[in-house]
């Protein structure tokens, strides 16, 4: 590839939203005239990647390139507590030919359910739930934004007061984090975005990168001085002072190891789980609990080993069902085959709808998932595109959504509305 095109990919996270769509359709038409090499096309999809919008190396521009170039069929954006960056995946798709999915993923209170006070799929709190608002009709894009919004801004008061406990641990080592100077400047806060434990997480592991250097300094500092008890992967990446990803690297062992120890636990910024469900059936949306799992070696290196829901998924999903949640999502990387087999069965018992999702927030991180390609989750290719005809019908009137209430008494059977929206999905 040409110098050229080359700058076109590197401004593809330019600041400008419209330099960032000019370069990613000059690269399309370079493809187009043979200039560009045309990545070879797979059936590999995703419904949930991050962008810088909450947190990522990508803009949702970039987010889509990756997409394409990696060979996937569809695409799916899912930030944390936002959709700032879901029209421009939408276009972005559009002008590279991936269908797409947009959504937004939450943490809700489970305090007025049955799962009070129990670790649930949230590493780092108790009684807090990841759900995911899938399938969003575009023409809700702006009502969900102004729901979301001010639990953003209460997120914040709790990460300032992260940020000062976090200075606690570290001033000892000449390490200190301005919010509104070193964190903020990390994210798309002015532009809707979210900032998250990551955002603070980074802003520390570009602290102490630029005061102890890359390799053996900062590890000692880490393990020794810290503390800190760091993974063996973890510590082969740090000692590679060649580590190009270094700082994404750092910031998954601080999520690890280190979080616990500043962490405040969020109280009003996570809506009741109700009111999220209202919400989301209000807007036409799919809603989805995020399956978790109990973790033995972290796929991301950013979790530690932990016990969460498997304990008590059956009596998990009898309480989902009676919440009225539509779907489960989950990630065949991230799990056993054991664990995602039962997942599957208490799926269909309760005939809530199976949607995938590898969770990109990282450079390491691949696009393409090759457990998905496991016929065992071929379930999971016809659920996408029933997801994008969903998505589709919806964007037109959200009363003909896959789970709207007229639909649903039209087609009671969940799995002929599947077969019914996944037509609609994979046409054009």
């Amino acid at each position: 590839m040409n110098e050229f095109y080359l700058k076109q990919i590197e401004n593809l996270n330019n600041a400008d939203i419209n330099e960032r769509l000019n370069s990613l359709s000059t690269i399309i038409e370079g493809i187009k005239k043979g200039d560009v090499k045309e990545p070879a096309a797979g059936n590999d999809v995703n419904n949930h990647i991050h962008t810088w919008y909450s947190f990522s190396p990508y803009s949702p521009t970039k987010a889509v390139y990756m997409a394409y170039v990696n060979g996937l069929k569809t695409a799916g954006i899912m930030d944390h507590d936002t959709l700032a960056g879901t029209r421009e995946f939408i276009k972005a798709g559009e002008i590279v030919g991936i269908a797409t999915t947009i959504g937004v993923e939450l943490r809700v209170s489970m305090d007025n359910t049955p799962l009070k006070g129990m670790k649930i799929n949230n590493p780092d709190q108790n009684s807090i739930v990841y759900m995911a608002m899938h399938g969003i009709p575009h023409s809700q894009i702006d009502m969900i934004q102004d729901y979301v919004s001010p639990y953003r801004e209460k997120r914040n008061i709790r990460n300032q007061q992260m940020v000062s406990k976090l200075n606690e641990l570290t001033s000892d080592y000449g390490i200190e984090l301005d919010f509104e100077n070193d964190v903020i400047p990390l994210s798309k806060w002015n532009e809707g975005g979210s900032v998250t434990e990551r955002h603070i997480s980074y802003a520390l592991a570009i602290k102490m990168v630029e005061k102890f250097g890359k390799g053996d300094l900062l590890v000692d500092l880490y393990k020794n001085k810290m503390g800190l008890p760091l993974s063996a992967k973890n510590e082969g990446l740090l000692l590679d002072d060649n580590n190009c990803v270094y700082e994404y690297d750092l910031l998954g062992a601080i999520k690890s190891d280190m979080i616990d120890k500043f962490y405040i636990n969020a109280t009003d910024e996570c809506p009741d789980v109700q009111e999220a469900l209202s919400i989301c059936e209000k807007a036409g949306a799919i809603s989805a609990y995020a399956y978790l799992g109990d973790i033995g070696d972290s796929v991301t290196g950013d979790k530690k080993p932990q016990k969460f829901e498997d304990a008590y998924l059956e009596d998990l999903f009898k309480i989902l069902k009676k919440l009225r949640f539509n779907a489960v999502t989950y990630m065949p990387s991230r799990n056993t085959i054991d664990q995602l087999n039962r997942v599957k069965m208490l799926c269909d018992y309760h005939e809530l709808f199976q949607i995938s999702g590898e969770d990109i927030n990282s450079p390491r991180q691949k696009f393409i998932c090759d457990a998905m390609r496991n016929p065992v989750f071929g379930n999971l290719q016809d659920s996408t595109w029933a997801l994008i005809g969903h998505e589709k019908q919806a964007s037109m009137n959200i009363n003909y959504g896959m789970f709207s209430e007229s639909v649903m008494e039209e087609i009671p059977d969940l799995y002929d509305r599947i077969e019914l929206y996944k037509k609609r999905g994979l046409s054009r």
